[in-house]
């Protein structure tokens, strides 16, 4: 839908944060009393082990930003432990443990030598912040690099002990928050947020040479009078030509079927920052008879070609005048688009889509 977006990793964000995971976790459990009785019990050791401590202990303060010692930029300086700091995170994790006011943290490994903390289930801020200290320390001996913690909205009180240990924020969806850390002292190598959204625009000629024609409702055109072609923002898990299709259905009620990508245009900074890829689709209509979406389209038809070229804003607006030229190209020149060819890979077990020209390899060959 035109009014929503979507944001994709070139390249994904691999298999870290976007794939559901299947996470066992196991608790000790604590009654009330016993628990508070063991978290004083706790503090009581970390004042004690503090005030031994040949130099002060860590003194950060709660908050919901960048961890000191951390930077989320793998092009920027990354801050080693000081040996004090590691004394004291061990002195607290010693203590927690005596007390028993730890419990494991349910996490899988990665692929890519880190692991991935997914909390399901409510827990202490004070119980959660022992046991992520305490799993930190134990990952850092076994040479874990990068660490991810998935919180749900319904956690977002365990942000701060989070944030408190250094993670970083990576990206936020409507349901989680996912918070990454790098263990080894070296610059991260962690992928970056998703960088692009994809969008999709259809052309439909139908065989009076008419073209399928919206005027926005919402949007930047809204309210200008100006016809466009139907477009839309691919939705996730959605592939490229199925989205082109579907917006069609969705805004003007037109049954149609993919034919072709006929070009794509790349920009920057369009959408908080993000870049853009957006997708010329050549579509064939299957049915004629038009209802148009009323929340999003203020009005739509089939328009003769000559009319819809005549449009002043097409003359400022290159992108819809060669998308018509380009369509035009291919209902009455030789202009081959790009088509899909499902590929394997040897990484996953999942198909993908490889879009290209098939015609010339095909002529080339013959």
């Amino acid at each position: 839908m035109a009014a929503h977006s979507l944001s994709l990793s070139l390249p994904a964000i691999v298999t870290r944060s976007r794939v559901p995971l299947a996470l066992r976790h196991h608790h000790h459990l604590l009654l009330p009393h016993r628990r508070v009785a063991a978290r004083d019990q706790a503090r009581r050791g970390l004042a004690s082990a503090s005030a031994s401590a040949a130099a002060p202990s860590r003194a950060r303060p709660l908050g919901y930003g960048v961890g000191a010692g951390r930077r989320p930029s793998g092009g920027l300086d990354h801050r080693a432990m000081s040996s004090s700091t590691n004394s004291t995170v061990a002195a607290e994790v010693s203590v927690a443990e005596k007390s028993g006011d730890i419990e494991p943290l349910p996490f899988v490994h990665d692929k890519h030598g880190g692991v991935i903390i997914e909390m399901t289930t409510p827990m202490d801020p004070g119980v959660f912040s022992a046991s992520l200290k305490a799993a930190l320390a134990k990952w850092r001996k076994q040479g874990i690099r990068g660490v991810w913690i998935k919180l749900p909205i319904t956690l977002s009180n365990l942000i701060p002990p989070v944030v408190e240990e250094g993670f970083w924020y990576h990206h936020a969806e409507e349901t989680y928050l996912m918070l990454a850390y790098w263990l080894p002292n070296t610059t991260h190598t962690l992928p970056v947020n998703a960088t692009h959204r994809v969008g999709v625009g259809a052309f439909i000629m139908n065989d009076k040479r008419e073209i399928l024609a919206v005027q926005e409702k919402s949007g930047v055109l809204r309210g200008l009078g100006v016809w466009k072609f139907p477009t839309g923002v691919v939705e996730p898990g959605e592939d490229i030509n199925v989205g082109a299709v579907r917006e069609v259905k969705e805004e003007t009620g037109i049954d149609a079927e993919f034919v072709e990508v006929l070009g794509f245009r790349q920009s920057h900074k369009s959408f908080f920052d993000k870049s853009d890829l957006f997708f010329v689709c050549l579509l064939r209509p299957l049915s004629y008879d038009i209802t148009k979406q009323d929340s999003e389209i203020e009005a739509c038809q089939w328009m003769p070609i000559e009319e819809f070229a005549a449009q002043p804003f097409l003359q400022k607006h290159e992108l819809v005048k060669y998308i018509l030229e380009v369509g035009l190209a291919k209902v009455d020149k030789e202009y081959a688009g790009f088509s899909p060819i499902s590929i394997k890979s040897a990484f996953t077990d999942k198909l993908s889509l490889f879009y290209m020209n098939r015609r010339d390899p095909d002529r080339a060959s013959g």
